[in-house]
């Protein structure tokens, strides 16, 4: 309010209504006391936020709304959050975080033309749930303008955020967005902007954050023939949910230890997927892990179970499995629904980039990854390249624009945002094949040694370079739009400190 204060007198536009609404009686008394004391009038009113009804009468809302995760931001107060949003024309889904009403329910209270100016945390760029509150911002306001920083811009706290300056309330709509890229605060009324202009208004802004060379590569590898979308290799799908992996998934020792019959086993892959990050994954593999005491065995029957097959599953029955919900709705309660065998594993929750892993094995999986399955006429070629032709830093730099961050920095891929991977094409991995398998081992020596980086290095030198023609600064920058945006990425899913949400 203070800082509001002083620009209006810089302005020097006359006298200012200043209000402001805050939860806490002692930051409010306060925040009262300093406006007095700095010789401005003001009024603060103490009122939680979402239960104070908008009156659009302001020429300008400025603010830094709390930052509380879905997970803590329970009861009655989300509930009023999403009727307010509600009011804005936006439903927000269960997973939104608290700024999330926070931004529609400031705007509501700006008169015709009025301006909104509120630091948010940078998942307002890229997380689905902030879809309809990006789709809001671009379709109400005649301008919006965004402010990143390379730098952390609050010392000791490690949340991520951007300026959001939206003018012109009920002016809108517009199709782009003004972008800002500063180092710090220092940088923020002295660096240019670059126009952005989304695909759709609800659009993740996540390419907004990228250079303008890495912007003109990609789009030159999309229109050519160089890249399409991991769709139109093939479809992929949910694994098997059995509905209790510690009950059904057991080691062939387990299995042996149980009496439990071949017959009555599905070879499978174990659950997680930290055996599926080479570029293959090979009956010999599937043995070993096993051998190891991996869980590589899925408990199945046919209509009539073994006589130790009876007992395992009286066994499950007396530990009630057969009342979690998924078995409790099948019938029978121990036969689990059949996946096929996919061409190619994808990995699903990823600390590091999606993996394409081929299933030379032939076993099923659980849901705890995904199953490509190969396009007819596609699946020799497919099998043998697309693993390792997914190893370069376009496909890497695509994963951090289409999937999703979460707790601990983990990407996390569905099979709907999997669908739109850039991958190489068909043609082009055609045309690259000898030169790929040449590389192979040197691929798989660098995942062993876990320098995914590395990987795509060599990758990126068959592809990019020499079959697609790009020129080194062109694969530098996607190199270093991918770096910016997985560092982006991991500082997010640090643990945010308290001040974070000190305010609510």
């Amino acid at each position: 309010m203070l800082a509001a204060a002083e620009r209006a007198s810089a302005l020097g536009d006359g006298p200012v209504t200043l209000d402001g609404i805050e939860l806490h009686p002692a930051s409010a008394s306060r925040a009262a006391e300093v406006m007095r004391a700095a010789g401005h009038a003001a009024n603060v009113t103490i009122a939680e936020f979402f239960s104070c009804e908008p009156r659009p009468r302001y020429d300008a809302v400025v603010g830094n709304p709390p930052y509380v995760r879905y997970q803590e931001f329970t009861g009655d107060i989300r509930l009023r959050s999403r009727e307010a949003a509600l009011r804005g024309g936006v439903a927000l889904t269960g997973l939104a975080s608290s700024w999330a009403a926070f931004t529609v329910h400031a705007a509501m209270y700006l008169k015709p033309g009025g301006r909104l100016g509120l630091v948010l945390p940078a998942e307002l760029l890229t997380v689905n749930y902030a879809a309809e509150v990006r789709r809001f911002l671009m379709e109400r306001f005649r301008a919006v303008r965004l402010v990143v920083f390379h730098e952390r811009v609050f010392p000791g706290v490690l949340a991520e955020v951007v300026l959001l300056l939206a003018d012109g309330f009920d002016q809108g709509p517009t199709d782009h967005c003004e972008l800002v890229k500063a180092n710090n605060l220092d940088d923020v009324l002295t660096a240019p902007f670059t126009t952005w202009r989304p695909p759709t208004r609800s659009a993740k802004w996540t390419a907004s954050l990228l250079s303008s060379t890495a912007l003109n590569a990609i789009q030159g590898l999309h229109d050519g023939d160089g890249f399409v979308h991991l769709q139109t290799w093939g479809e992929t799908t949910l694994g098997m949910v059995s509905g209790n992996n510690r009950y059904f998934m057991m080691s062939p020792a387990d299995a042996e230890r149980h009496g439990l019959s071949g017959a009555e086993l599905l070879p499978m892959s174990p659950p997680g997927s930290r055996h599926l990050r080479a570029l293959r994954f090979s009956t010999d593999d599937w043995h070993a892990i096993g051998d190891r005491g991996a869980a590589t065995l899925l408990f199945r029957p046919e209509e009539t179970p073994s006589i130790a097959g009876q007992r395992y599953i009286a066994d499950g029955e007396r530990l009630k499995v057969d009342q979690a919900y998924k078995c409790r709705v099948r019938r029978p309660w121990w036969r689990v629904p059949l996946v096929p065998s996919a061409d190619i594993f994808l990995t699903y929750m990823n600390a590091d980039t999606p993996r394409l892993c081929a299933n030379e094995a032939g076993v099923r999986h659980l849901n705890s990854v995904h199953g490509l399955y190969l396009r007819a006429g596609l699946a020799d070629l497919g099998r043998v390249t697309l693993p390792l032709g997914s190893l370069n830093s376009m496909t890497l730099l695509g994963a951090e624009m289409v999937g999703r961050s979460y707790g601990g920095g983990i990407l996390k891929l569905e099979p709907r945002e999997a669908d739109l991977l850039p991958m190489p094409s068909p043609a082009v991995l055609e045309s690259a094949r000898d030169d790929l398998v040449a590389r192979a081992s040197d691929v798989e020596q660098a995942l062993v040694a876990g320098t995914v980086i590395d990987a795509a290095a060599i990758v990126d030198e068959v592809l990019l370079r020499r079959h697609l023609g790009l020129t080194a600064r062109e694969v530098e920058e996607i190199r270093a739009g991918h770096r910016d945006l997985y560092t982006r990425r991991i500082a997010r899913g640090s643990p945010p400190n308290r001040s974070d949400v000190a305010a609510f």
